[in-house]
């Protein structure tokens, strides 16, 4: 025989299939109805012992600024500019928590006396007065407001919700109006508590300032009468201040010496204009003279024309008369005098000029003496002009915040004597009759819900914790082996055991689905089909022999011969199931005692043949090992056209191994929900580990309505080819 190996590897875990979950669910639909309706019963008992809770609500509508009374300049301390909605909406943020605070809740409990209200405290039930005492001592009234008011503002608008809950509607009315009060003179008594600290403060802060103002106008006051000065300068008509008469001297004194240092430029130019012309003129006075414009000018002028004239007319005589003539000698005596007259007024007229350029010289230091005293008291006065304005800030500064601070003053003088508020109440708070919890639909239905999914969470999770084989994709994907088939579970009827129940009823879904079982063994190996297949499991109980019986009957009804042999030495069933006796057979022929023909059983099944186990031999293993075995085997090979073998379970013994290397093949059947993967894969690996051909697995005691996957899921959505009437005729 050629042995062939079906080994493969092992296959990966399959991805999530939702279908699966889906089937899960419904197969444990019981379950989760029965988790459900727990958690509903039980949610529905919570919910009917707990208290009933009533819910009162004061509208209020919450203005940004309170109703303006005085003039729009007087404004508050507490500012009520809030031109934007980050403003507006931390403004709102902010009136939240002052309703919800202690100051406003212990308001409410002076205002009730809810300190001593045993009911509201929850302590009425309490008979022991002492133990009531102590209870109401230790509990904290404010802190029991506070957890019972809920701020409810409107969208898009000003109005506010304060919702109090309470035991008694009528106290939860009362509550919340008593709220809304607390939260209205609470928020008065915050502004005017404000407004009179402002107040003080800026009374302190204007004594100060008024000591300072009057101490800054008499520190001016005596530095000027210090300083000798009246003032240090003098206002203007557009009101900016004047310069100084130390300032306004300077001024005049440089434009006198600017003027005088121009005319001495002047004179100057002039003076060294003759002192050159007498220098470069020649002997004779009047071309010396021609030079000058005064020359031109006056008496000088006069004088010139007269030496000019004697001149003359000493040449017209130098053309009659020689120069001892005596009229030459007085003509030339005259001209001497005029020319010296000439001189001399020359001279004095240069000697004038620079008696001018003297004066102007003397002047002009006499000026540079002016200005630098004036320059030097100019410089004293401005260092005291400096002194004096920084006295004169200070003096302003000091009266002006005297007069701001007095005018805040009386402002929130005023303001403070205002008793207006920017919060109304709307609608007053009214008792309601309907309890806000517990809503017993909607804990119904929350707990319908909560039941639900806690009922598909332990169905999914006992899902996923079921590590069983169960479903032809456990097969195929989890454990990688061909899926053969499935047979349902089979039950004994009137008509005898379970074992033969598809002879019974040919017709029926189990005859169909062991049908299909033996086609996909046909078509595993058309060429050559397994003449011997050992069927076994991985652990015990599992079906095996019923799958060996009812495939053996679907193979005969073809026409083969078939051979059930029972190597199950341990403990054998198949002579029980068709009633023939076990008193020869597989071990009485392997150890040469009777015959063939004497061990093999016939049955009701035409074709079918059974070959008992024997008695039971102390060495199950070590007799299948043997060559008479081996022998047996070929002979019954030739004999029939099928032989199956029922052998013991994989896990326990080694019997299937042994049986694996001398067959075909080998069958693995699986109990459906009751084989774990776990201990399929280690029958696996161990037939693998001796390179035996593994056919495949079926899956055995499969439950087609409440499986898994249901009968689609294997193939077999329909009930034959036959009705219910052809199945009891042929029963019948």
């Amino acid at each position: 025989m050629e042995e062939t190996s079906n080994e493969a590897p092992e296959a990966p875990e399959p991805s999530l299939d939702v279908m699966q979950y889906v089937h899960a669910v419904w197969r444990r639909k019981w379950l989760i109805l029965g988790v459900m309706a727990a958690v509903m019963l039980m949610g529905l008992f919570h919910t009917l012992r707990q208290p009933r809770i009533y819910t009162a609500s004061t509208s209020l509508i919450i203005d940004v600024a309170a109703p303006r009374v005085l003039d729009t300049e007087v404004k508050e301390v507490m500012g009520d500019e809030r031109g934007n909605y980050w403003a507006n909406k931390e403004y709102y943020q902010t009136q939240s928590e002052v309703i919800t605070s202690r100051a406003v809740s212990s308001r409410v409990v002076d205002r009730l006396g809810l300190r001593n209200d045993a009911a509201f405290l929850g302590v009425a039930g309490i008979q022991d007065e002492e133990a009531r005492k102590k209870a109401m001592a230790a509990a904290d009234p404010v802190a029991m407001v506070r957890s019972r008011i809920t701020v409810i503002p409107s969208a898009n608008s000003r109005v506010v919700r304060i919702a109090v809950e309470d035991v008694d509607p009528k106290r939860a009315a009362l509550l919340a109006n008593e709220v809304a009060d607390a939260y209205i003179a609470e928020n008065l008594a915050l502004r005017l508590k404000t407004t009179e600290g402002a107040s003080v403060w800026l009374e302190e802060r204007m004594g100060e300032l008024g000591s300072r103002a009057s101490t800054s106008e008499l520190d001016l006051y005596k530095f000027k009468r210090g300083a000798d000065v009246l003032s240090m300068s003098v206002p203007g008509k557009d009101g900016e201040q004047q310069p100084s008469t130390a300032k306004l001297a300077y001024d005049s004194f440089m434009t006198e010496l600017i003027a005088v240092r121009t005319r001495m430029a002047a004179v100057q130019a002039r003076v060294d204009a003759m002192r050159q012309l007498r220098k470069s003129a020649s002997p004779d006075a009047e071309h010396w003279a021609e030079g000058l414009s005064a020359a031109n000018e006056g008496a000088l002028r006069d004088l010139r024309d007269k030496v000019l004239e004697q001149r003359t007319q000493c040449v017209e005589l130098s053309e009659r008369y020689l120069p001892e003539h005596p009229k030459m000698q007085e003509c030339q005596g005259k001209l001497a005098v005029l020319q010296q007259e000439l001189r001399r007024s020359l001279e004095n007229l240069v000697k004038g000029a620079e008696t001018d350029l003297a004066a102007v010289k003397a002047n002009e230091r006499t000026l540079l003496e002016r200005v630098e005293q004036a320059k030097a008291e100019a410089f004293a006065l401005t260092e005291k002009e400096i002194a004096y304005q920084k006295l004169r800030r200070e003096a302003e500064n000091d009266q002006r915040l005297y007069e701001m601070v007095l005018k805040r003053f009386k402002e929130l003088e005023l303001s403070g004597q205002l008793r207006t508020s920017n919060v109304r109440v709307l609608d007053a708070a009214l008792p309601n009759p309907v309890p806000v919890r517990p809503n017993t639909r909607s804990a119904v239905m929350l707990f319908f819900l909560l039941g639900l999914m806690g009922g598909v969470a332990v169905a999914l999770g006992l899902e996923l914790l079921d590590a069983s084989v169960a479903s032809r994709a456990d097969v195929e994907e989890r454990l990688g082996l061909a899926f053969i088939g499935a047979m349902p579970p089979l039950k004994p009827d009137d008509g005898g055991p379970a074992d033969l129940y598809i002879h019974r009823h040919p017709r029926s879904q189990a005859a169909e689905m062991c049908r299909a079982i033996r086609t996909n063994l046909l078509f595993m190996s058309p060429d050559k089909p397994f003449r011997t297949v050992v069927v076994s499991s991985a652990g015990p109980s599992e079906g095996k022999s019923t799958v060996v019986i009812n495939l053996g009957m679907v193979m005969a009804q073809t026409g083969s011969r078939v051979l059930l042999m029972d190597t199950d030495m341990r403990r054998p069933r198949l002579h029980r199931a068709f009633g023939v006796p076990d008193d020869m057979g597989v071990s009485s022929l392997v150890v040469g005692e009777g015959s063939l023909e004497g061990a093999i059983k016939s049955t009701d099944v035409p074709n079918l043949f059974v070959l008992p186990c024997g008695p039971l031999p102390p060495n199950p293993a070590e007799l299948l090992h043997t060559r008479a075995f081996s022998e047996l085997l070929g002979k019954l090979r030739e004999r029939f056209d099928c032989v199956l073998l029922d052998s013991p379970p994989l896990g326990p013994v080694s019997d299937a191994l042994v049986l694996s290397k001398q067959t075909d093949g080998i069958l693995l059947v699986l109990k459906a929900g009751t084989t774990q993967r776990e201990q399929a894969k280690r029958a696996i690996r161990s037939l693998r580990d001796v390179k035996a051909r593994v056919i495949g697995a079926l899956l055995n005691h499969v439950d087609l309505k409440g499986g898994r996957y249901g009968a689609e899921s294997y193939g077999y959505g329909y009930r034959g080819y036959g009705n219910e009437r052809d199945e009891q005729r042929s029963v019948s």
